[in-house]
């Protein structure tokens, strides 16, 4: 296949319309960067998985004026409980005003997602593969299955864990494959909730990996390890749920009318790296790992985030130099440490003696509510801290959300674009104003004078002096317009 002339009809295209496609062409939109998203799929998938959007998640849909959106549409749970299922409240005061699970059925929020970036202009084609791409130095050529060649600035492969994007790139995609599968899903019984409750007590003190427990009015969640690993492209059968049922409990509970059924595996891969020139990878097509935790929908939408403001900054000519290398820099070590967690968390699930007697220590050791916090902003995602060079604590992650005298903090950042919260009120953004707002409020409920934030909502900056301002400002965010 060979490269045509330059004559791009996107700036982006994206394989890939689940949540992290969807997010990342909203995100682009937001700076006018003409966006086409590709789907093979025709249509919604045909079984409703109930995923959890956890608190950093949570608060990049409020940074952007989505969350009650989404709300409403979910089901608030408590935050606590996270790490390898062990069953601790979340720790007293935790740092965010949206402090809890959300649990909502996977096509919802996509579906949410696609209609907020077509709104924003992007453009999404359903029925769609790309079996081909090339890249030179001006852009790259996409052919689609049907034979059509589109052009583009930029690639991204938003194409899950079996990306041909990723596969197309020839990048690595290391780990360790699937040895264990696990039936997951929603599905009513027919027996009463007391036999239910002591049968599934009983078998929980060898097994965590299994649970039969109440997910709603009438609902049970069902998860039961599965001997040997099935194809997972293919949801299972109610039946599937029957016999490994009668195989680990000795009964089927009478299970019936299911809400969804899923399969997963513990297949944990890192793909060697996240960029190659002008073709990107985000979300399932640069990490897979077990479910365990609900982190995978989190950490590929927080991708996009990463991604979205860098690259659209690329596109529109103002980016400092390495600033689009720095999505790499910053997202693969979370990826890593949130594969490590996930291995974690599996060996603690395990009926071995061993992972009984590791899990019986963890379960005390998080009695301390130091330890306790610190799984549960690892598993949430609020504990991440971006290296972004000496400085406060506070410097390289997530500001949350407070009160301004305008009203919210993250009300300021639903356009995309960098903020300056000053309390000295004698700061300017000078010739950057086109891509940082500007916020002066002596009230506001820091610990430092003024606070530089990035469009994903990290801190890039802290102080009072203004050439040192405008020296990050220049990191950041490229040279003034003006």
């Amino acid at each position: 296949m060979h490269a045509a002339p330059f004559t791009p009809d996107y700036d982006v295209i994206i394989a890939g319309c689940g949540p992290t496609g969807a997010m990342l062409a909203a995100e682009l939109q937001l700076h006018d960067v003409r966006v086409l998203v590709l789907d093979k799929e025709t249509e919604p998938t045909s079984f409703v998985r109930i995923v959890g959007l956890h608190i950093r998640s949570l608060e990049l849909l409020a940074m952007r004026g989505l969350l009650d959106r989404v709300a409403e549409r979910g089901r608030r749970r408590p935050a606590g409980a996270y790490f390898a299922a062990i069953d601790k409240p979340a720790p007293a005061d935790v740092d965010s005003a949206h402090a809890y699970l959300l649990g909502i059925p996977q096509p919802v929020i996509v579906q949410l997602l696609e209609e907020h970036a077509i709104a924003l202009g992007a453009q999404v084609r359903h029925g769609a593969t790309v079996t081909a791409c090339e890249q030179d130095d001006d852009g790259v050529t996409v052919e689609l299955a049907d034979g059509e060649r589109l052009r583009t600035r930029y690639l991204v492969g938003c194409d899950g864990g079996r990306s041909t994007v990723r596969g197309l790139l020839g990048v690595g995609f290391p780990g360790e494959p699937s040895r264990t599968e696990t039936l997951m899903g929603e599905l009513e019984v027919g027996v009463p909730a007391e036999e239910v409750a002591a049968r599934v007590a009983e078998i929980r003190e060898t097994d965590q990996r299994f649970f039969v427990g109440p997910a709603g009015v009438g609902v049970y969640r069902v998860i039961i390890p599965a001997v040997g690993v099935g194809d997972r492209t293919k949801p299972p059968t109610i039946e599937d749920f029957r016999q490994h049922l009668r195989a680990v409990a000795g009964t089927d509970f009478g299970v019936h009318s299911p809400r969804w059924l899923s399969r997963f595996g513990d297949a944990t891969r890192l793909a060697e790296r996240y960029r190659v020139g002008r073709v990107l990878l985000a979300g399932d097509a640069a990490h897979i790992h077990p479910p365990i935790g609900g982190q995978g929908l989190n950490l590929g939408v927080q991708d996009a985030f990463n991604l979205g403001w860098k690259l659209a900054a690329q596109i529109q000519g103002w980016a400092p130099e390495p600033l689009l290398d720095t999505y790499q820099a910053e997202r693969r070590p979370v990826a890593e440490d949130v594969l490590d967690n996930t291995r974690a968390q599996m060996a603690l699930s395990s009926a071995e003696p061993g992972a009984r007697a590791a899990r019986r220590l963890l379960s005390e050791l998080m009695d301390f509510d130091v330890v306790n916090r610190h799984l549960l902003e690892k598993i949430t995602a609020i504990g991440v801290r971006y290296d972004f060079g000496p400085g406060p604590d506070l410097l390289g992650r997530r500001m949350r959300d407070i009160d301004v005298k305008s009203g919210r903090l993250y009300d300021l950042l639903h356009r995309g674009r960098g903020l300056l919260l000053d309390r000295s009120e004698r700061l300017t953004v000078g010739g950057w104003s086109e891509r940082i707002d500007y916020c002066g409020d002596s009230s506001a409920m820091l610990d430092v004078p003024c606070v530089l934030l990035r469009p994903d909502g990290h801190v890039a900056w802290i102080g009072d002096d203004q050439q040192d301002l405008n020296e990050h400002l220049v990191r950041w965010f490229g040279k003034p317009s003006n």
